[in-house]
């Protein structure tokens, strides 16, 4: 039996640079969970807590990201520190084994992280020559992305931004659960898995 899979997107700020978390604030978090989708929008401080709230109360599992060793769970933390927000998410990197600068493991709660893009792009890409972003290769397999332009975050309604946010975070969990449970070798280990 496999964990539960959970579906993590952030949106930042693209009023200024959206991908520099030291001016840049996070304006929504999503997480796809199998009972449905959870946003968080407002102000950054109770967006985190209200993340991390949900982080510490869902079934230990598994949070799969899109390029969330790279991007997402390093700016979650570095914003959270900056607020002075407790977060339960622990971030690492593999020291002089690390294959890539910038790009962490990590775990929240008794959550173990699997980054998809990197799944994907070990091997479907490394042997199609595909670039595996999100939306690419969601509508490859047959998904429908919910599109913005992604340089103007900052002028999307709450509509729009959830609608978005929550898409991004559906399709990072459902390209998951179609490699599953080939998936599960990328997991950033951190907790052993019960006996089933």
């Amino acid at each position: 039996m496999s964990p539960p899979l959970y579906g993590l997107d952030i949106e930042t700020d693209t009023s200024v640079d959206g991908l520099d978390p030291s001016v840049s604030p996070i304006v929504a978090v999503a997480v796809a969970t199998p009972d449905g989708d959870r946003v968080f929008q407002g102000a950054e401080d109770l967006v985190l807590h209200r993340t991390d709230e949900l982080m510490s109360e869902l079934d230990p599992g598994i949070v799969v990201t899109w390029n969330g060793s790279g991007f997402d769970l390093p700016f979650l933390a570095e914003r959270a520190q900056r607020l002075g927000v407790t977060l339960g998410l622990d971030l690492w990197d593999d020291g002089p084994e690390r294959t890539e600068p910038g790009v962490v493991r990590g775990r929240w709660y008794a959550h173990d992280h699997l980054d998809g893009y990197r799944l994907y792009r070990a091997d479907v890409g490394r042997s199609l020559g595909f670039p595996c972003g999100l939306k690419p290769l969601s509508r490859l397999v047959g998904l429908a992305p919910v599109e913005v332009d992604r340089s103007c975050i900052h002028l999307l309604d709450d509509a729009a931004l959830e609608a978005y946010v929550a898409s991004d975070a559906r399709l990072a969990r459902e390209l998951v659960l179609r490699r599953w449970p080939v998936a599960e070798r990328a997991t950033d280990r951190c907790h052993p898995r019960p006996p089933d």
